[in-house]
């Protein structure tokens, strides 16, 4: 199970470098790099929240009952700095580089994600159809074994 801070906490410092950087004049491929693992760490923490809203037996058993406010606040709070520090994000790259720089940005990153999802998914097919075909190839070969078998027995008796 994902660990939300620790996941909140490689956000913050991804934005803090990210920030230096942009704020240093580099550019912009130079701060992709940053602005990655910010992304990156956002969606940890998105999937820690979703692993939280389905825990398993052993997640159940380990942490028992805990403060639904406290934690409830905690997800409100790291949602709200998180959209904060992705407004200053899109701030600081559109006066940077030119307005638009972030939206260009979102458009390809979700092509590249569309893409890779793609790439996956035929992967994960390949590997079933392989799957499938060596189970058919197996059951094949034990059919023409078993006939083969029972012709051999069947000739020797006769």
């Amino acid at each position: 199970m994902i660990d939300p801070i620790s996941a909140f906490a490689a956000a913050q410092s991804a934005f803090s470098l990210t920030k230096k950087l942009i704020g240093a004049g580099r550019e912009l491929h130079d701060v992709s790099k940053t602005l990655g693992s910010w992304y990156e760490a956002c969606a940890d923490l998105t999937k820690a929240e979703s692993q939280r809203k389905n825990p398993t037996l052993l997640d159940k058993m380990s942490h028992g009952e805990t403060n639904i406010e406290r934690e409830a606040l905690d997800i409100i709070v790291r949602r709200k700095q998180l959209l904060q520090k992705e407004k200053e994000i899109k701030f600081m790259l559109d006066f940077k580089f030119g307005i638009g720089t972030y939206d260009e940005m979102l458009q390809m990153r979700r092509a590249i994600r569309k893409e890779r999802e793609e790439t996956v998914y035929k992967q994960m097919e390949a590997k079933r159809q392989i799957a499938n075909n060596c189970v058919i190839g197996t059951l094949g070969f034990l059919i023409i074994a078993t006939l083969g078998g029972g012709v051999y027995l069947i000739a020797m008796a006769v």
